[in-house]
């Protein structure tokens, strides 16, 4: 079988644009490791999505696509690969267009979430020339990102404000350096969490929960997981020990966010896997953060990476993690 690994390439930035601009992309360790794992029995290739895409999956005649494209601008840029392999007649690993526009648009995910009622953080839309009007009902401390962004990109450790004045500034911020509206998020101080899912159906399942381990952060940080978290302080020479995994958390609190997980990948109807992120409030009651269906692949053991590091735990090494996810696809497809 011919499987082509298509990707969006992790670059430096241009001039005028953001330093986390391309950090949704993955860099040539990641994609090599992918085409390595997928080598064994296959002809596995790697193909970068650019303005070429088109032609070069004409020339190479893929039997399914591993789709790891996160795209680079637009709020419906993750949507744009498999809307393409739609198209053409692909098959592809992962979820939908649909669901890949959805999940990236932070607003239209709650929305959703809240319509099945799962529990998520109560916020608002700042659009740009627009402000935050003082019957907003959301009281300080509050988070502020971009709508539509993973990685972490435009959450900085300051995202956390207590003052208005902070509100208004990381507002602004988000608004000038992400050209898009900023979502103004009610501060959720419990525990963090993320849950990798694997599979389709009654067969989807969750693999050992990951803790995000707030006290392993300099100290005088705030107990998220920002961008300074993933990417500045987390070094391969000096580690984070960011991971806890698996998460010592009780059964029934494990329950709670395994079934509450997985209640929000079927209802985004995400498909083959996907990484689930949630937040305890103050009263220890799960709340979704945000889902992943483009999880993030680290190859390294030492990597912080949470899907590689969850499948790990569960007696999955790297190279089977990623055979797994295609062979889910195929089934999926019937083949």
């Amino acid at each position: 079988m011919k499987i082509a690994v298509v990707y969006t390439l992790r670059r430096e930035p241009l001039p005028g644009q953001p330093s986390d601009y391309y950090a949704e992309g993955d860099d040539p360790r990641t994609i090599d490791a992918v085409v390595s794992a997928l080598s064994t029995g296959h002809d596995a290739i790697a193909i970068e999505d650019d303005s070429d895409l088109c032609r070069k999956l004409i020339a190479a005649k893929p039997d399914i696509i591993f789709n790891m494209a996160e795209g680079v601008a637009g709020e419906d840029r993750e949507a744009r690969v498999p809307a393409l392999l739609e198209l053409m007649g692909i098959p592809y690993t992962g979820s939908t267009p649909a669901t890949l526009a959805m999940t990236l648009n932070k607003a239209t995910a709650k929305e959703i979430l809240r319509y099945h009622s799962i529990p998520v953080a109560q916020s608002v839309i700042v659009s740009r020339n627009g402000h935050l009007s003082e019957k907003h009902g959301l009281a300080l401390p509050l988070m502020v990102k971009p709508l539509h962004e993973g990685s972490s990109k435009g959450v900085r450790d300051n995202s956390l404000v207590h003052a208005a004045q902070e509100l208004k500034e990381r507002i602004t911020f988000i608004h000038d350096t992400y050209r898009q509206p900023a979502l103004v998020e009610e501060y959720l101080p419990g525990r963090e969490f993320t849950a990798a899912i694997l599979g389709n159906g009654d067969e989807a399942r969750v693999l050992p929960l990951i803790e995000i381990n707030h006290a392993a952060l300099p100290s005088g940080a705030n107990p998220i997981y920002s961008w300074e978290a993933k990417w500045v302080w987390d070094t391969t020479d000096k580690p984070l020990d960011i991971f806890l995994c698996p998460a010592p958390v009780d059964d029934t609190l494990k329950e709670r966010i395994e079934q509450m997980a997985l209640a929000a990948y079927e209802a985004l109807r995400c498909r083959d896997w996907c990484r689930v992120d949630l937040r305890l409030d103050d009263a220890g009651v799960p709340h979704l953060l945000e889902l992943n269906p483009l999880p993030g692949i680290l190859p390294g053991p030492a990597d912080n990476s949470c899907f590689p590091k969850a499948a790990r735990a569960a007696g999955m090494e790297y190279d089977a993690l990623i055979r797994t996810v295609v062979e889910i696809a195929r089934k999926r497809y019937g083949s």
